[in-house]
């Protein structure tokens, strides 16, 4: 198993993948996580690995049976999926060509339902990186305000730092045709949609998150990763996060963000000793649903 760049799942690569053809992968969800843009950093969750697992698991299977085409093929017990796998295109090498055939869209389309703490659009909007309008208000959101309807957002997502992109761009950085793209968007919608129904009715908020495509060797846009997971959306039980969301406020409270940052610009690989003296680990909740 390989780490995935960024990310807390290791990757085993069965059959690889041709441009012509999907080959075969397998995720192991790891027991780390991940703040700001840095990595993994250095402590565990206990657990968190085969939770997130099963619960990908579980939402991929209400996907498929929603009709939503996903790369997800079997779980193995307790913390690896079996899927289809796409080559990754290289982001130095520019936008993707549109002969490249199977791979892994390196764009990735975010949705929003509520503006919680921690959502980047109250950051965007007061350091005007993001207009009202562009966001589709009317006047300046509220802490934990409620859209009216999904923002959607697209954003790179091999790059060191991923950035937004508006459509236009985004699309062009995908590769993919005007039909595919709008297939991005909806797919990116009904999941939305699935996952949020879902989350009501165990008593939770889904209050934004991502989804991820892969080009099938058909031509098809299926959806990819781990949509709907504390890891790729921001989930929250009577207003208190159930997320990741807990550990970047810890950092962030604890003035932990400042040398994670600076670790990030000097571009090192490893993050030791982070916590000042007298600093406990954050206690992170467990929700059972």
């Amino acid at each position: 198993m390989m780490p995935v760049l960024h990310s807390t799942k290791n990757v085993e690569i069965v059959v690889p993948p041709t441009a012509t053809k999907t080959g075969i992968g397998v995720f192991e969800y790891t027991d780390h996580y991940t703040v700001f843009h840095y990595g993994r950093m250095p402590d565990l969750i206990p657990g968190k690995g085969e939770a997130t697992c099963r619960m990908a698991a579980f939402n991929f299977a209400r996907l498929e049976a929603a009709g939503v085409p996903t790369h997800f093929r079997r779980f193995i017990a307790p913390n690896r999926i079996e899927f289809d796998l796409a080559q990754v295109p290289d982001p130095d090498s520019g936008p993707v060509p549109t002969s490249a055939g199977s791979y892994l869209v390196p764009v990735q389309v975010l949705f929003r339902n509520e503006l919680p703490q921690g959502s980047s659009v109250h950051r965007r909007l007061a350091a005007g990186a993001l207009t009202q309008a562009e966001a589709g208000l009317r006047r300046p959101p509220t802490i934990g305000e409620k859209l009216s309807r999904p923002l959607i957002e697209y954003a790179t997502m091999l790059e060191p730092v991923n950035r937004f992109v508006d459509r236009p761009e985004a699309q062009r950085l995908a590769g993919v045709s005007h039909d595919q793209f709008q297939t991005m968007t909806d797919l990116s919608l009904q999941v939305n949609e699935i996952l949020s129904r879902h989350a009501r009715e165990v008593g939770l908020n889904h209050c934004d998150g991502k989804v991820e495509f892969l080009t099938a060797s058909d031509g098809r846009v299926v959806v990819a990763d781990s949509p709907g997971t504390p890891d790729e959306s921001r989930l929250m039980f009577c207003g208190v996060h159930c997320g990741k969301q807990i550990l970047r406020n810890w950092y962030v409270a604890h003035r932990l963000d400042v040398p994670v940052n600076q670790l990030i610009t000097a571009g090192a690989e490893r993050v030791k000793d982070l916590r000042p003296a007298g600093v406990m680990r954050p206690e992170v909740p467990v929700l059972v649903c």
